[in-house]
């Protein structure tokens, strides 16, 4: 290959890797976060974009390349404690995804997993709780 046809094939690539992400975007009504912080503020909005793709949108969890546990009736959750410290910290293949994310937004996505999906767990946890938990 000539270094002409070698450039053109990386700046290709690039245009296309370029455009991919746009492309899921648009075809799937998702959102983006710029940087390294989520920037949804509601429970619900969080977990649309950051949880469902594993547990799934009515957290009924799911098999596949790994096992993602179903959040839909789950006693794990009645003490809230617990969910703040699997998104802060993770669980076996669940990564921290609470450390790109801040106090309230913790809060907010812990409260809605607890009260949806046939959870009703309705003692609500605070910033405070999530604070005191990093």
């Amino acid at each position: 290959m000539t270094n002409q046809a070698s450039g053109r094939a990386v700046l290709f690539t690039a245009a296309l890797l370029a455009a991919v992400p746009a492309a899921f975007a648009d075809s799937a009504g998702v959102t983006f976060s710029q940087g390294d912080k989520f920037t949804e503020e509601t429970g619900q909005a969080l977990y649309a974009n950051v949880c469902a793709a594993c547990h799934m949108d009515q957290g009924q969890g799911a098999v596949g390349a790994g096992k993602y546990p179903a959040l839909a009736k789950n006693a794990n959750l009645e003490a809230g404690g617990y969910p703040i410290y699997v998104i802060l910290h993770g669980l076996k293949s669940m990564p921290p995804v609470g450390q790109m994310m801040s106090d309230d937004q913790v809060a907010a996505v812990v409260n809605y997993v607890r009260t949806n999906f046939g959870n009703n767990y309705e003692d609500k946890v605070s910033a405070e709780d999530v604070a005191g938990s990093r």
